[in-house]
């Protein structure tokens, strides 16, 4: 198989999703509705993929099914809790350092450039979901490591809603269940979650897309995730330095012993 067939198609395929997605966005005034199908575009790729591969085997259609499971559930928690909110305060920032004509200007700002960025992290996904191999022992450690990820992703999102709900002050911490050990448990399964498919990738002779995992490593703790939340919360909610203090920021640990 042609390496530049599927991946073009792919990349076709994600511009198009990110134009439908803007056409929406004018229509909503609400840009953020792009977070709702950011994990979508890797859907989208790993269909084409799949579709464009001669043949596959049962490690190509677990890698696929793991995706599919991954995308779905990430693209319904965000539909939902975004539901009924006003446009989300990063990208009203972004719209007010872009006026005039942001309604324009938002198709390659965010639309074209998450396309694009999600065209280039699915790379992995290319070898992974056309792996004709049986399954081997790297394909399960890639499999232990995508559940470890989804139970620390979708839990610590579960649990962050929860928490929302139930909470009587705004500035209140959550310091339970997942989030006792980490301050941010569900960017660290993601993380856990891409690394995975980077092996299953490996298993197929895609080592070299390892830029993949690294990429979403760097924009998860250093761009869009860790670093851009903890640079207000602080200020927001004087419990959550004493959380800092006692919590791991991003791989789970246990908890400091505070002293008194």
């Amino acid at each position: 198989m042609a390496l530049s067939s599927p991946l073009l198609l792919a990349l076709a395929l994600m511009l198009l999703i990110s134009l439908a997605a803007w056409g929406v966005s004018l229509i909503l005034n609400d840009v953020s509705f792009v977070d709702s199908i950011w994990s979508l575009f890797f859907l989208a790729a790993a269909v084409v993929y799949l579709q464009q591969a001669t043949a596959t085997g049962p490690a190509g259609i677990l890698a696929f099914v793991l995706l599919l499971v991954w995308s779905l559930r990430l693209a319904l928690h965000i539909a939902i809790r975004n539901w009924g909110k006003p446009e989300d305060a990063r990208y009203q920032k972004i719209r007010e350092n872009n006026e005039p004509n942001f309604r324009f200007k938002s198709l390659y700002i965010v639309f074209g450039l998450q396309g694009v960025l999600a065209f280039i992290i699915s790379f992995p996904l290319l070898f992974a979901v056309s792996n004709t191999d049986s399954l081997g022992g790297l394909q399960w450690a890639a499999a232990a490591l995508w559940l470890l990820g989804f139970v620390f992703e979708a839990g610590g999102d579960w649990q962050l809603m929860q928490f929302r709900k139930r909470r009587r002050s705004e500035t209140a911490v959550l310091d339970n269940g997942l989030w006792r050990y980490s301050r941010h448990p569900n960017y660290f399964g993601d993380t856990c979650v891409w690394w995975s498919y980077w092996l299953f990738a490996a298993a197929a002779g895609g080592w070299w897309t390892v830029f993949s995992p690294l990429l979403m490593t760097f924009l998860i703790l250093k761009v869009s995730g860790v670093s851009l939340l903890e640079k207000t919360i602080g200020s927001r909610r004087p419990e959550y330095a004493r959380y800092v203090a006692r919590t791991s920021a991003f791989f789970p640990w246990p908890p400091k012993r505070q002293e008194h």
